[in-house]
């Protein structure tokens, strides 16, 4: 079912491929990279009550069209937990930003040889940029939310969000967890595998010497 238009305050998140460039050397790889991404989108979308989005290569836009401030934050991190988790059984990683703010979504235009969406708004470019460009770099798994312009009702002392950790201007969201206890011990083998990836490279460096 086509998305219809929207144009409001909400949480709209962008989530990626980790690796896809890598990925692009075979092209076996990338297209099965490419459909399970799109399966998992589908699967997780199928029965998400106001949740909507739309994959374009290596890269999905969702948004949620209605609810409370409350419920649109659940609804969307119900909709991400499915997603990565479909992935991960796969073994593909997402880096997926989330934001809050105007969004705007227009039905496509078409002329002959071209179909052009409207996509924009606060809440979209903020996602957008947080996932390319935001400091600290987002690393594979990850996912969280920009906390520029969260509305001050919007109560993270709930039990809904036990599974956020805020560092410095995000909301980490450990969709891979069960439990809020969970965190710390993943957090340190997470830690531990970049640790071990750099001595990796150590080790490859001093090969010669």
């Amino acid at each position: 079912m086509p998305v219809q238009n929207f144009s409001g305050q909400t949480f709209v998140s962008f989530l990626d491929i980790s690796g896809f460039k890598d990925l692009m050397k075979d092209d076996r790889k990338a297209l099965d990279a490419l459909n399970e991404l799109y399966q998992s989108g589908y699967n997780a979308l199928f029965n998400a009550e106001g949740v909507e989005g739309f994959f374009v290569s290596d890269s999905g836009i969702l948004f949620v069209r209605s609810g409370s401030i409350h419920e649109r934050l659940t609804k969307i991190m119900s909709v991400i937990k499915r997603i990565n988790r479909q992935m991960l059984s796969r073994d593909y990683m997402l880096t997926t930003s989330i934001a809050y703010g105007h969004f705007n979504y227009h039905d496509k235009l078409e002329f002959e040889g071209i179909e052009k969406n409207p996509i924009y708004g606060f809440a979209y470019v903020q996602a957008f940029l947080d996932n390319e460009t935001g400091s600290p770099r987002i690393q594979p798994g990850q996912c969280r939310l920009v906390t520029r312009n969260i509305p001050a009702e919007l109560d993270f002392s709930h039990a809904d969000f036990s599974l956020f950790r805020q560092k410095g201007n995000h909301r980490y969201f450990y969709w891979n967890v069960d439990d809020a206890n969970q965190i710390d011990a993943f957090e340190h083998e997470y830690n531990d595998s970049y640790r071990l990836k750099y001595t990796g490279m150590l080790k490859a460096l001093k090969g010669n010497e």
